[in-house]
């Protein structure tokens, strides 16, 4: 038996998701495929270190995974790239200590968020959001700096849930000017559903002027989701990396 890390990436749009789900497309599903498809035998539970929403894409995400046999890597990523379908990639295939779990020993997760602002692109609009309002960036970096740290969440994730504790510990939060885009960059030790979007969402509620900025920073308290701004659409956010101690 082997352990093995799978460094992946993938574009959301055509799927319902991570998740497994019946009668759906997902990423699990068809990685899931693949793997039963190269190793001619079932696999275990696949544990992934970002559990993505639909729509979302992913350039760094990590699944692990045990094998029931010793397996050359090399060949490995390219039986497997050679089963999957096009809009996923296996970008590499590491084996690991027995007991590497890609979703418990992750330390954290980094997510981006692309805006453009200005005339629509064909070619980026499955991973951008395309506005045409102006934007007080100066004060949308202001609050991102005022996220950073340990708070509350409850206001940034559906009030209906699975999650029990909210606390969660924001590492680095910002807006990167990149060229004719916008990029909110944030990298924390675990995320809510849906609470990048929702912090998005409620951040440019500010950027155009709806909101002062003391009433988003007051939803670091533990506010109610009604408080919050809405779920930004899923397309532009992408799962950029996950951290692990070594």
């Amino acid at each position: 038996m082997s352990t093995f890390r799978i460094d992946l990436e993938y574009d959301g749009e055509c799927f319902a998701g991570w998740a497994a789900q019946p009668g759906h497309r997902t990423v699990e599903g068809v990685l899931r495929d693949a793997l039963t498809a190269v190793l001619r035998a079932p696999v275990d539970e696949l544990r992934v270190a970002g559990r993505t929403d639909a729509g979302v894409s992913a350039a760094g995400q990590v699944v692990s995974v045990v094998v029931p046999e010793d397996v050359d890597c090399r060949r490995f990523v390219r039986a497997l790239n050679g089963t999957l379908p096009t809009d996923v990639a296996v970008r590499a295939v590491t084996v690991m200590p027995d007991g590497f779990d890609a979703r418990a020993d992750a330390t954290s997760r980094a997510y981006e968020y692309r805006i453009l602002a200005g005339p629509k692109s064909a070619l980026r609009r499955r991973h951008v959001l395309n506005i045409s309002w102006q934007l007080d960036v100066a004060a949308m970096r202001t609050i991102a700096a005022a996220t950073v740290g340990r708070h509350d969440f409850r206001a940034f994730t559906p009030t209906k849930t699975e999650h029990i504790h909210f606390g969660r510990t924001v590492r680095h939060c910002d807006w990167e000017e990149r060229g004719d885009e916008l990029v909110f960059v944030i990298e924390a030790d675990a995320f809510l559903r849906h609470m990048v979007r929702v912090l998005v969402g409620s951040m440019l509620l500010v950027g155009r002027r709806h909101w002062q900025s003391d009433r988003f920073v007051q939803l670091l308290d533990g506010a109610p989701r009604s408080a919050a701004g809405a779920t930004a659409p899923a397309h532009p956010l992408t799962l950029v990396a996950v951290r692990y101690a070594d």
